[in-house]
């Protein structure tokens, strides 16, 4: 099986892309479980949110690899939830760096425009700006592989359709993780 999740900044296309390419693929997509969380619990979040978010995807996760399917596309794992705990809490525990890690990363920039869309944090220049870095450093410090996402939304579709294409060409020449 390949995993691959989609990684960065919110407003990025994550999301879209995600779900886009598990159908043109015929392959499995995992939701952001912290997506339905916060619209279901709120926005106001304390590092208990975030362990039980990162919980939620695990579980997620493992439903969707229990069908054994070739490709599995992940909307987030829980280093992007270590990713937002640095950024609200100053701070990531290390239960979220040892949940199992995706066989690449697709590190998308905020090189597009944001879209509020009532569960998101982080809009403006500099919030947005430092929290697509503390997604990369987290990815950076896990020391898993990934790729940068960026462009205009046309040029990040042919981009991870490519990195996908790509990894599922070559993955026997891949270690297993």
């Amino acid at each position: 099986m390949i995993t691959i999740c989609f990684h960065g900044a919110e407003s990025t296309g994550k999301s879209v892309l995600a779900e886009k390419l598990a159908r043109e693929f015929g392959s499995t997509w995992v939701p952001e479980y912290g997506r339905t969380y916060c619209e279901e619990r709120g926005t106001d979040l304390a590092m208990a949110d975030l362990l039980a978010i990162a919980e939620g995807q695990a579980m997620a996760v493992e439903a969707a690899r229990a069908a054994h399917p070739k490709l599995l596309l992940l909307d987030t794992d829980q280093l992007m939830t270590a990713a937002w705990a640095q950024m609200l809490f100053g701070e990531v525990p290390s239960e979220l760096t040892s949940y199992p890690k995706a066989d690449l990363y697709l590190l998308f920039t905020p090189d597009v425009p944001w879209i509020d869309d009532g569960t998101r944090f982080f809009g403006k220049g500099p919030l947005r700006s430092r929290f697509a870095a503390l997604a990369e450093e987290v990815l950076i410090s896990a020391e898993v592989r990934y790729m940068t996402i960026s462009g205009g939304w046309v040029e990040r579709e042919k981009a991870a359709r490519a990195a996908i294409t790509t990894l599922m060409a070559t993955r026997a020449v891949w270690p297993s993780t």
